[in-house]
């Protein structure tokens, strides 16, 4: 019987008419040929962090699993299989002393699936993971095994490599499957973090300092209430003072998960009592500082399953930006669980990622996933491209590439690449023919 796939938050699912779980890039490549062969389509999936539909398929679905391991080499550049987890490479890593400059704040995807679908983080001088890369493995269309390099002046089916590993940082899988990711790292560092709950007006009226006067800025705003938890992460020389296992439990799965989720549970059968619940665990919120491995801060616990919706929005934008999708919670009779996330980024040369050529600050919104709201994404993604905003490319929107292409400076570029590398289409699917459109017909 067909082995049906299913994404983390259970809202995607794809029953492939194969799969298969290649060791290494001569597989990849084995079994892309097999599928052009046999007129099947080709997607990879990562860890099925993904809300849209990105790596689904009905042909055949790669299965990253075996597609792991990590090679260090002496300059700091570090190569990681496509289906090592964020989680396994930052271990590695910590071991022998080295470490990312900036990641997202869960550990789980998939080296290959984070990157294609542009984590970004948050940081006011680091970028996102496609910041960072050194260069790709790629498996083309037919079958051909290509790296790419940051530094490379080659020319490969026509296309400048420069070009090529700029599309391909955040390449959504449709220029090819990626086997494995080159990383520049740099010593192990400490963050100190610093959390603390600060009223919303307060953040409005002070954002320029809180965003420039911290490394790493991540608030929390928690709907029908003032109130919001900030994480402002900056580097220590140290001592190391980590959480206690007890103090860790209690803030990371009792506190964010157990109790949180169980007043999602609350609100999804009660949901005029949401409100109230809020304003309940932002009475709950306490300040409190720790100083651990950076990845250790960077990473945080996400059990309670909910849907996102993410934009990018230019830097400038963010305060506007924060109001308005205020006031229109405050119009609307919407009960919002979920907080309402804010991170910020430098400008990243990647074509297709979300901070290309500005400045950026994102809006993440979420709804607990048994009760979901499509009015209140669609009333916040209103606000969001009336200023322009890019929506993340691997959570929920409405977006079709008519209206990308305004957004993205490089889109027709990179879609010029990807006619050129793939003109049959074998990666492409429903959810790409809608964000980037069709693969023109030959």
């Amino acid at each position: 019987m067909p082995e049906t796939f299913r994404n983390w938050a259970r809202n995607q699912s794809a029953t492939p008419a194969e799969i298969r779980t290649p060791a290494d890039a001569a597989e990849v490549s084995q079994a892309v040929r097999d599928a052009a062969a046999a007129g099947r389509r080709v997607r990879m999936i990562g860890s099925g962090h993904s809300f849209t539909g990105v790596a689904l398929t009905d042909g055949l679905l790669l299965r990253p699993g075996a597609l792991t391991g990590i090679r260090v080499a002496g300059d700091g550049r570090v190569t990681a299989g496509a289906g090592t987890t964020i989680r396994a490479l930052n271990a590695e890593l910590h071991r022998r002393g080295l470490a990312l400059a900036n990641m997202g704040d869960i550990d789980a995807q998939t080296v290959a699936g984070a990157v294609q679908t542009g984590t970004h983080g948050t940081g006011r001088d680091a970028g996102g993971l496609a910041d960072q890369i050194l260069a790709l493995e790629l498996v083309l269309a037919d079958g051909e095994i290509v790296t790419v390099r940051a530094e490379g002046d080659g020319v490969i089916r026509g296309v400048p490599e420069r070009d090529l590993f700029d599309a391909a940082r955040v390449g959504l899988g449709a220029l090819g499957v990626v086997t494995s990711v080159t990383f520049r790292t740099e010593p192990s560092f400490l963050l100190r973090s610093t959390r603390e709950p600060r009223t919303l007006t307060s953040i409005l009226a002070s954002l320029e300092e809180l965003v420039d006067g911290n490394e790493h800025l991540d608030f929390f705003w928690l709907p029908h209430t003032d109130t919001c938890l900030t994480k402002r992460n900056n580097r220590s020389p140290g001592p190391a003072r980590p959480p206690g296992a007890l103090k860790y439990w209690l803030d990371n799965h009792l506190m964010e998960n157990t109790l949180f989720g169980a007043l999602c549970g609350i609100g999804a059968r009660f949901p005029g009592a949401i409100p109230r619940l809020n304003a309940l665990s932002a009475a709950a919120l306490s300040a409190s500082t720790h100083t651990d491995a950076s990845h250790r801060v960077f990473a945080s616990v996400r059990d309670v399953r909910f849907l996102e919706m993410e934009y990018a929005i230019a830097y400038e934008h963010l305060g506007q930006a924060l109001a308005e999708v205020r006031d229109l919670l405050a119009r609307r009779d919407w009960r919002i669980s979920f907080p309402v996330e804010v991170r910020v980024s430098p400008a990243s040369d990647a074509w297709l990622s979300t901070a290309y050529g500005r400045r950026s600050a994102y809006i993440a919104c979420h709804v607990y996933r048994p009760t979901p709201n499509p009015a209140y994404f669609e009333g916040v993604e209103e606000i969001m491209t009336a200023l322009g905003g890019r929506p993340h490319w691997g959570k929920l929107h409405t977006r079709d590439a008519a209206y990308l292409a305004t957004v993205y400076p490089r889109f027709a570029d990179f879609l010029a690449v990807r006619d050129t590398l793939d003109p049959a289409g074998t990666f492409a699917n429903d959810h790409l023919d809608t964000v980037l459109g069709r693969v023109p017909a030959a």
